[in-house]
């Protein structure tokens, strides 16, 4: 299994690195890309880990190079927010910089599963998809938005406000990657009840969550560690439903016929090709079936961007 961080030298990509430095199978190999000059100096620290993982790293006139032979490639890279700014702000950068790395994917590993986790979300997957249409190469079963972050919040929340181990803890998240497109179910959650302020609370501080950690780091960075965590859960989940393991995780895909959004994040059952099954997210409760159909709107239009930033409408 061959890896590849692309803006492995960032706050992400570093910690999302080091997880898959000491989680990935023994005989994989982890692709480490950057334009910064320090990401050859990343890779030797991390081979110096003593895992049977072996970690190279790429500067940035050897992008084909890391991607050659790539069966998953995960994207960090791009700004992070800073205080006062939300996503949508980061979309001037963030945008190109997505459209030439997908364009290098296309060109150089077409078949690999792409996991994108540089913001907007929203808008960079539906980025992502239309610069690998005009390639000729989209599979929309190996396209995924990374939300995992909105889940293990969730968890987190959930069990620290209930006195349980968050690690016992699932919470479906479904719709975008940003603020109140994120629609946590708590109502699913099993064997713990909830009254009305306490979802009103926590779905609030689980859209919010991000802006938390830019707060508290005062204009240092936006959410690092726990955006490499939640992209290493991802990334290890669909490793081992590539080797054969019964997987679901919630993901933002391309959704087929449905009546929420062209993406929107479901529960998915991952395989050897990416996605094998789109899941349904159940029945949702009055209140989140309220909340769904408020942000629809802003979901369909996060998208809409993306697919006139790449087709020049």
């Amino acid at each position: 299994m061959k890896v590849a961080v692309l803006g492995a030298a960032g706050g992400i990509g570093q910690a999302l690195s080091l997880l898959l430095k000491t989680q990935l199978p023994a005989g994989s190999e982890l692709s480490l890309y950057d334009v910064a000059p320090v990401v050859p100096g990343v890779a030797v620290d991390l081979s110096h880990i003593p895992t049977d993982v072996k970690v190279t790293g790429f500067g940035k006139d050897n992008l084909a190079d890391a991607l050659i032979g790539s069966d998953i490639v995960l994207i960090p890279a791009g700004v992070p927010r800073k205080p006062g700014m939300d996503r949508s702000d980061l979309f001037n950068i963030n945008a190109g910089i997505v459209r030439n790395l997908i364009d290098a994917i296309a060109d150089n590993c077409p078949k690999a599963c792409i996991c994108v986790i540089t913001n907007p979300v929203n808008t960079t997957v539906a980025i992502a998809a239309e610069a690998l249409k005009a390639k000729g190469v989209y599979n929309k079963n190996k396209l995924f938005g990374v939300t995992t972050l909105d889940v293990i919040r969730a968890e987190t929340f959930v069990g620290n406000l209930k006195g349980l181990n968050p690690a016992n803890v699932h919470v479906p998240v479904i719709g975008g990657h940003s603020g109140t497109t994120i629609l946590p179910l708590l109502s699913q959650v099993e064997g713990v009840e909830f009254t009305a302020e306490e979802v009103a609370s926590l779905t609030t501080r689980i859209q919010n969550a991000g802006t938390e950690v830019v707060e508290a780091k005062a204009g240092g960075g936006s959410a690092t560690l726990s955006m490499g965590q939640a992209a290493a859960r991802f990334c290890l989940s669909l490793v081992a439903a590539m080797r054969g393991d019964n997987v679901v995780e919630y993901t933002y895909v391309q959704t087929d016929g449905s009546d929420d959004a062209a993406f929107f994040s479901h529960p998915v059952r991952l395989g050897n090709n990416g996605v094998e099954e789109i899941l349904s997210y159940g029945e949702l409760s009055e209140f989140e079936q309220n909340a769904k159909e408020s942000m629809l709107a802003g979901l369909r239009a996060d998208i809409q961007l993306g697919v006139e930033f790449v087709n020049g409408k």
